[in-house]
């Protein structure tokens, strides 16, 4: 029968529902959805008699809520937080009935004064994978969501008041160099990391110490994320002695084993946020966020400020697609100065070649015009 366990905030359940002391339903790894054990409990109850209620009825006759689609799915910790308000929404219904049109609404329904990205992110990809997967196993049909375009996240980022996609602000060495100086230990070191590898904070917390560096070679290894495997880069030896001279460190409250140990000391990717914003105010700069002092930080230095080229970058910083890599995690900066000092470099070499100078159409121009009284030009005579 199913065991409850808890997994972050909320609580689980594991096995394999059983009739007559034999198996009837596949394994469950799945968020109940529950804050308590006695809530976990009450949906393993719950759960286990209508999947024995379906045995004895017959599966053809049973049709597939998405409750029943979700036990046959095992989310990320992530995506099964996400999950929690739309399984109180729709939960109890068949997903036949859910339509692309009541998946698309759900997202202005659960978070009202969220933009359209975070309404994609955390209600239409998860339903539409919970769907899917069911599908895959011949479960039911599947499901296509059309995402939101661009009027449409113009016209919910005026009802909310706030825009969507604010340009970020990369991380850069000035930046970080005053951040640093009022910085904790641990979070100006988990900066330096981030910045000098690409890293994601999500990646840098769940490092540990044993199975992550390899200092003595002056190695680090960045965790899987995003489809992409563990990957070992070489780091500079400043970072190196900054690692090195890190203690063995714990996140609050989780016991004192070697398992535990985190190279930075973090439980999760939240737990730095407020020595991070507290090392931003005293040093009196920017506050900027995680990802964009590090991930940004680490494109932006290498594309555009030190033009190391894009196939380097990329496998470095662990991008596939370089594309992306200049798209999203590259920045203008000094724009104008860029354009203006440019603009008269060409200018400059232009009027050395030919001998002309900016200002002689003009002087041309003026041979052959007069002025009149009113202000208008006259063709001289």
């Amino acid at each position: 029968m199913l065991e409850v366990y808890r997994r972050g905030a909320t609580w689980w359940a594991r096995g394999r529902i059983e009739y007559l002391g034999k198996p009837i339903s596949e394994y469950y790894r799945v968020s109940t959805g529950a804050a308590s054990e006695a809530g976990a409990r009450d949906w393993c109850r719950q759960e286990e008699e209508r999947r024995i209620r379906r045995h004895l009825v017959g599966e053809e006759k049973a049709e597939l809520t998405f409750n029943d689609a979700l036990a046959l799915y095992e989310p990320d910790a992530k995506t099964a937080i996400y999950l929690i308000p739309i399984v109180k929404k729709i939960g109890e219904m068949f997903v036949r009935d859910i339509s692309p049109k009541l998946v698309r609404e759900l997202g202005a329904q659960l978070m009202p004064t969220a933009g359209v990205d975070t309404w994609t992110r955390q209600v239409i990809t998860p339903v539409r994978a919970v769907i899917n997967h069911a599908h895959d196993l011949g479960r039911c049909n599947p499901i296509r969501v059309r995402t939101f375009d661009k009027a449409e996240r113009v016209a919910q980022d005026l009802k909310r008041g706030k825009r969507s996609r604010v340009k970020k602000t990369p991380g850069s060495w000035d930046w970080l160099l005053r951040f640093r100086q009022h910085a904790e230990r641990r979070h100006a070191a988990l900066a330096l990391f981030m910045f000098s590898t690409g890293a994601r904070i999500s990646q840098a917390v769940e490092m540990h110490p044993g199975r992550h560096l390899d200092l003595q070679n002056g190695r680090a290894c960045i965790p899987a994320a995003k489809g992409h495997d563990d990957r070992w880069v070489d780091i500079p030896v400043e970072l190196v002695a900054e690692l090195a001279n890190l203690p063995t460190l714990y996140p609050r409250g989780w016991e004192r084993k070697a398992e535990n140990a985190r190279v930075f000391g973090f439980a999760d990717r939240s737990s730095p946020r407020k020595g991070w914003d507290a090392a931003c105010k005293a040093a009196g700069i920017e506050r900027i966020p995680f990802h964009a002092a590090g991930r940004h930080g680490f494109g932006q230095e290498m594309n555009v400020r030190q033009a190391v080229d894009e196939k380097a970058a990329g496998s470095f910083g662990g991008w596939d697609d370089t594309a992306l890599m200049r798209r999203t995690y590259t920045h203008a900066e000094e724009a104008s100065t860029k354009i203006h000092n440019a603009w008269r470099a060409g200018l400059e070499a232009a009027q050395e070649n030919t001998g002309i100078a900016i200002g002689a159409a003009t002087s041309s121009y003026k041979s052959r015009t007069r002025r009149a009284a009113n202000g208008k030009f006259i063709k001289a005579g």
